[in-house]
């Protein structure tokens, strides 16, 4: 397994990293993506460990918190091996102040997940999403004093937008506090929105992407094909309507260009895909997640080799899209005497 660095942290993660929604399997999302129990998360647990994959991302609101307890039971006893990353700010109860980034909120949102994974520290908290109704300063201040604490030992945010991510990072660079280090976001080859803005942020910042649904949300399984019907038992019969929205085209265009590339390396389409993610920017590690031991051996099939630049080439163009103003080059040949015209982040950074 290859380790990276955590942006710049001076601490380092695997390539690959084990996703753990699918333990518990309560409520209406949850339930579809898996319901994996403590006996089969030993067994899951066991085979990412001894593959190196020993990060594991989980959050409160999974499951009502149950993967963070499934998760806590089957690394008992092996805790010091694994890397444990959890989320917060998510709405965990009806009440008043069961959700966002307040100090009271995170302060008793991580003594109760420290219970649930029977641990005394978690290696990386992740901020779920932005709240908009907590001052920054508040959410910096209290996440630096958990890490001062010692029961979080790095701060991350998760689906921040651009300027969100730099307001707290601009905050915790003025006053001195606990650097982010770590954006956990949405990257796929259907989905390729980070490149706009959070990866050059990224690269300029020292924040390591810790990416998640890089099967784009299980379109690029191999299981959809243009013309056919959605599988019968695909997962996204239930799920679809929580799914980031993709175009079918676009979707068939890349399912049939990872088909070519798979047969060209003797992969299978998903390892494709999560290879190619891995030979991104700011990519510090990609999440996988497996309801049995047959897809989590395949995931972990996806690092020890490399696409070569032309395959990565020909996935980059079948997934290109025009993005939104003010990314892409509208001026393109307007001004070309007195500017080089810019090109889309990812050409600069290939």
């Amino acid at each position: 397994m290859e380790y990276r660095y955590l942006g710049t942290s001076g601490f380092k993660v695997p390539a690959l990293g084990f996703g753990t929604g699918t333990f518990g399997g309560k409520g209406p999302l949850f339930s579809a993506w898996g319901k994996t129990d403590v006996e089969q998360a030993r067994g899951l647990v066991s085979l990412a460990l001894e593959a190196g994959a020993t990060f594991f991302d989980t959050a409160d609101v999974y499951s009502d918190g149950a993967s963070e307890e499934i998760l806590g039971a089957a690394l008992k006893g092996r805790r010091q091996e694994a890397i444990i990353s959890s989320k917060i700010g998510l709405r965990v109860g009806a009440g008043a102040n069961d959700a966002g980034a307040s100090r009271h909120h995170l302060v008793r949102g991580v003594e109760q997940a420290l219970r649930r994974l029977d641990t005394d520290y978690i290696d990386l908290l992740q901020i779920h999403q932005f709240d908009a109704m907590t001052r920054l300063e508040t959410m910096m201040s209290t996440l630096d004093t958990l890490v001062r604490s010692g029961k979080v030992r790095y701060i991350g945010a998760s689906n921040f937008s651009g300027w969100q991510l730099m307001k707290a990072m601009g905050i915790s660079a003025h006053r001195g506090l606990e650097p982010i280090v770590a954006h956990q976001t949405y990257y796929s080859l259907l989905g390729r929105d980070y490149e706009w803005e959070l990866m050059p942020l990224a690269l300029d910042q020292g924040v390591g992407a810790v990416v998640w649904s890089p099967l784009g949300w299980g379109r690029l399984t191999g299981k959809i094909r243009r013309g056919q019907p959605l599988p019968a038992f695909s997962r996204l019969h239930e799920t679809q309507r929580f799914a980031p929205p993709v175009d079918q085209e676009l979707l068939y265009r890349v399912v049939e260009t990872l088909d070519e590339v798979a047969e060209e390396v003797s992969k299978s389409i998903p390892q494709v895909a999560i290879n190619w993610l891995l030979r991104r920017p700011t990519v510090s590690t990609v999440l996988i997640g497996a309801r049995n031991e047959t897809q989590l051996t395949d995931n972990l099939g996806a690092v020890g080799w490399s696409l070569t630049p032309a395959q990565v080439a020909k996935l980059d163009k079948a997934s290109e899209v025009t993005p939104p103003y003010p990314y892409y080059p509208y001026w393109n040949g307007m001004f070309a005497e007195r500017s080089p015209a810019p090109v889309q982040v990812h050409r600069v950074l290939d």
